[in-house]
């Protein structure tokens, strides 16, 4: 008999063992794990004055609350200049797109001016120059004449000459010596008539030259004209150069004012997330520098369980499967999912990784960080904090 029950004893606590042993072979556990959540970092966006702090360490806050105030003064003062500045190149870009058709319009008016007082030019220095030829040859006729004049008047002085011997002898009558002495006063009046005839036309010859000297500087004055207003499309271009540096002016004056309202705006610094205040270190009073830290806030709402979990409870373990969280600071038990598994293990992440190279190789069992959701709705009284201790069991069915 007592073999008997000695016998049951055993069988049942054999079962017993077997029974306990199968079971967790369904569950993987570590103590290994706590809490994690974002941690969001404020800072200022720019260099400024605090002049008001609405917040405290451990405040709860919710998005969009005003947490410090700077003093706007330096940057209000900074939009009123961009205003003006803006004003002045958007009054300077109007007067430069004003000159672009007022230039095109007055070089195309200048250049066909200079082009008509050229023409005109050139037709005057071909009239003046004609004249002068025509001159010119007037000129070589007069001179001829004179020469034959002065032949004629050398031949009747020659005559009344012999005719005065002869009519002192009787052998000629007296009347032709009269007639000799007459021809050869008329070729001598004739001679002074042609001599001032050459004279008159060197006379216009001389002021003919000089009209032909006068047309040729117009012609110049004019030539030049329109080189100068063939420039008309470079006074354009410059024009139009104007005013594409005064669109970028007023683009650039516009950009400034844009980014004065920015920095007005970065005055107000609000929280960017709900949730629960810490690390202040912020005081009214205080300079503080473009993205200097000032607080930390820490969000109740999305955190999650990072478990280090040992690479050899990893076999069986995937994303989806359920888990319990037994929280050590409530000793309630809340319930998750495996999200996923690390790259590396922790040690891999460290500061100083492992150097195992050196021959001395002890074998160590590493861990892995496993990331586990909460399910959502179970801490709708935000007991919950980043960095409580939890033991959570992955259900490995």
């Amino acid at each position: 008999m007592k073999y008997a029950i000695a016998a049951l004893v055993l069988l049942v606590f054999a079962g017993g063992g077997y029974y306990t042993w199968t079971e967790m072979q369904k569950t993987e556990s570590t103590d290994d794990a706590e809490i994690d959540g974002s941690i969001y970092s404020i800072s200022s966006r720019i260099p400024g004055h605090v002049v008001e702090v609405n917040v405290a360490d451990q405040q709860l806050v919710k998005e969009g609350d005003v947490l410090v105030r700077l003093d706007p003064k330096d940057h209000e003062v900074a939009i009123a200049k961009a205003k003006a500045d803006l004003s002045d190149a958007l009054a300077g870009l109007e007067s430069s797109r004003t000159d672009v058709p007022l230039t095109n319009a007055t070089t195309a008016s200048t250049l066909n001016i200079a082009k008509s007082i050229h023409q005109d030019a050139s037709v005057g220095v071909t009239l003046a120059q004609n004249q002068l030829g025509t001159l010119q040859a007037r000129m070589a006729v007069s001179q001829a004449n004179v020469k034959v004049a002065e032949a004629n008047a050398n031949k009747a002085a020659q005559d009344v000459q012999r005719y005065k011997a002869l009519v002192a002898k009787d052998e000629i009558s007296k009347q032709l010596y009269d007639q000799s002495v007459a021809a050869a006063d008329a070729a001598k009046a004739t001679v002074d008539a042609q001599r001032a005839a050459v004279n008159e036309v060197q006379q216009q010859m001389v002021a003919a030259q000089t009209a032909v000297e006068q047309a040729r500087a117009k012609l110049s004055q004019a030539d030049a004209s329109v080189e100068a207003a063939m420039t008309g499309p470079q006074q354009v271009s410059i024009t139009q150069s104007k005013v594409k540096a005064g669109s970028a002016k007023v683009e650039q004056y516009r950009a400034q004012l844009e980014q004065a309202q920015l920095n007005l705006q970065y005055t107000t610094i609000v929280a960017p997330i709900s949730g629960v205040v810490g690390k202040k270190t912020v005081n009214v009073g205080q300079n503080l520098g473009a993205g200097q830290e000032m607080m930390a806030i820490v969000p109740l709402d999305g955190l999650y369980v990072t478990a280090n979990f040992k690479e050899t409870q990893l076999r069986r373990m995937k994303p989806g499967q359920s888990v319990k969280l037994d929280v050590d600071a409530y000793g309630k038990v809340y319930t998750g999912k495996v999200e996923r598994v690390a790259g590396a293990s922790g040690a891999k992440f460290s500061l100083l990784p492992p150097e195992n190279a050196t021959g001395n190789y002890v074998k160590v069992v590493q861990r892995i960080p496993v990331r586990i959701s909460i399910d959502p709705s179970q801490d709708k009284d935000h007991l919950l904090r980043p960095g409580m201790s939890v033991v959570p069991v992955v259900s490995l069915q």
